[in-house]
């Protein structure tokens, strides 16, 4: 071999030792970044896991509130169906009560009124035919 090969030779052994070293500087690195990572990852969990603790909590009481709320509303509609049934049948029941015998007591006074009028009516004629014979009888024209 000569002096030529031996100084390539040892070059590269020198190349290789050199990046056997940074490979291992990089795999320290990586190795104290994924200790990073872990240690970060753990102290999130430990912050953020009461919080997502609560967050779970409110929203199962937000669940209760919307199902109790869900019952309530059932319960009020069912309360004014109910009252507006009842209200109509009062209605109903006011207006039999009512309207029937204001109908009778208009019907009777409409009789009453014919009545009246027609005595009236006969009044008159009783008392014009009366005068017509009475003014035929005067009047100087009449032959009887």
């Amino acid at each position: 071999m000569s002096g030529t090969s031996t100084a390539f030779l040892g070059l590269i052994a020198a190349a290789a030792i050199v990046m056997a070293v940074v490979q291992v500087g990089i795999a320290i690195v990586v190795v104290r970044l994924a200790k990073r990572v872990d240690a970060a990852s753990i102290r999130v969990e430990r912050e953020l896991g009461p919080l997502v603790e609560r967050l779970t909590q409110v929203a199962d009481n937000l669940q209760r509130a919307a199902s109790l709320a869900s019952t309530q509303i059932e319960r009020v509609d069912h309360a004014l169906a109910g009252a507006g049934r009842r209200a109509n049948a009062t209605l109903s029941l006011v207006q039999a009560a009512v309207v029937g015998p204001l109908r009778e007591g208009l019907a009777v006074v409409a009789a009453v009124r014919a009545v009246l009028a027609g005595v009236r009516a006969l009044r008159r004629n009783g008392r014009s035919a009366h005068r017509a014979t009475r003014v035929d009888d005067e009047h100087p024209l009449f032959i009887g």
